[in-house]
């Protein structure tokens, strides 16, 4: 099923959407949450959130990239289980590494107009990894938007693990230093 027709199923209400969005994107979504979440029960609970959040926001929106809008909608959903999951503990997962690999290079949220800024970060990467190679672009993005693990990462591209990190590491310092640049307080 194409993705408008999914998408005319969300707004004429049809609970067929969400079976549909399932059968087509189920495992898109459940790979971007176990990703960060690393627990196949909060996994689920996870997307079936997602869905529900979809739900509620188609109509009124209507994406144009359905794909890219499901996956931001999953991965924000998983953040914020991540979160709370994480509110009083801090353990030695893979999603506390990835993080603190961008604490050096991405501005802080404390203080500032954070949608405002937010906005022009987002920005600002984008142009960022617009200007990079291919392959350090996707290797930064499954990383840091998938939060995928350094060893799927090498596999999926046939590199070695220290390559991999290597360039995460060359690309972070390349950002911090283009953001700074471009007056954002890191």
């Amino acid at each position: 099923m194409e993705d408008n027709e999914i998408i005319a199923l969300y707004w004429s209400r049809s609970e067929s959407a969400i079976e549909r969005t399932d059968e087509k994107y189920g495992g898109y979504c459940r790979k971007i949450a176990y990703n960060i979440l690393e627990n196949r029960e909060d996994t689920e609970e996870c997307t079936n959130d997602t869905y529900f959040k979809v739900w509620k926001t188609i109509p009124p929106q209507k994406p144009d990239l359905f794909r890219a809008f499901l996956g931001k909608v999953a991965r924000n959903t998983a953040l914020t289980r991540y979160e709370r999951n994480h509110a009083e503990k801090r353990g030695s997962g893979e999603m506390e590494i990835l993080l603190e690999e961008l604490d050096e290079c991405i501005p802080s949220e404390k203080g500032v107009e954070k949608e405002c800024e937010a906005e022009e970060l987002s920005e600002a990467i984008t142009k960022f990894l617009s200007q990079q190679t291919e392959q350090a672009r996707n290797l930064f993005i499954w990383r840091y938007w998938y939060a995928e693990k350094i060893g799927a990462i090498c596999q999926r591209y046939g590199i070695s693990e220290s390559q991999c990190k290597s360039t995460l590491y060359r690309l972070r310092g390349k950002l911090k230093s283009y953001l700074e640049k471009e007056g954002f307080m890191i």
